[in-house]
């Protein structure tokens, strides 16, 4: 996508980039969109950058991207919805998912709490967009059917490395080699 100038269509929820702070432009407020990855925006706002959602998509005056899981025939939460759902949440320098990255260390479901609590790691630990990618996590995961809170480790041990990506990842970025 080439960048646009928009006009906010709604108030917008979005997260200042680098650091997460959740924020909202208002409705009717110009914006620059400077980079589409992965369903999520990155535009420029009163001269900071912010991340919006896919889902918020419309309030941009684009086709929203909404993140529907079916509701499992259990009150379980389904490890595969969590799977499917960090598989949405891409780098915003790199365009490649999360779990094909290999960034996502584990995830574990307390379905008692109905709690997920997922460890991950960034390409390099300082990272800027950390804040960012933990927020855009927690939100994803959170519309999980049967997910009532989300918790993210951002673990630096063991470091991440190209090794971690998948086959599809390490081609898609030139890497497989």
């Amino acid at each position: 996508m080439e960048r646009s100038v928009v006009v906010t269509r709604r108030d917008c929820p979005a997260r200042v980039v680098p650091i997460g702070t959740p924020i909202v432009i208002p409705r009717d407020t110009f914006v620059t969109i400077t980079q589409s990855l992965g369903g999520n925006y990155t535009v420029t706002y009163n001269g900071n950058m912010a991340r919006v959602d896919g889902t918020d998509a419309d309030a941009l005056g684009l086709e929203p991207q909404p993140l529907h899981f079916s509701p499992p025939d259990d009150d379980q939460i389904a490890e595969q919805q969590v799977w499917d759902a960090l598989k949405t949440i891409y780098d915003p320098e790199i365009p490649v998912n999360l779990v094909d990255l290999g960034l996502i260390y584990k995830v574990d479901i307390d379905q008692t709490a109905r709690r997920v609590a997922i460890d991950m790691t960034l390409t390099a630990p300082g990272c800027g967009m950390g804040p960012v990618l933990v927020g855009d996590v927690e939100y994803r995961v959170a519309m999980v059917p049967n997910v009532k809170s989300v918790v993210v480790d951002l673990v630096f041990d063991p470091p991440w490395s190209r090794e971690r990506m998948s086959d599809e990842a390490q081609l898609e970025t030139g890497m497989f080699y």
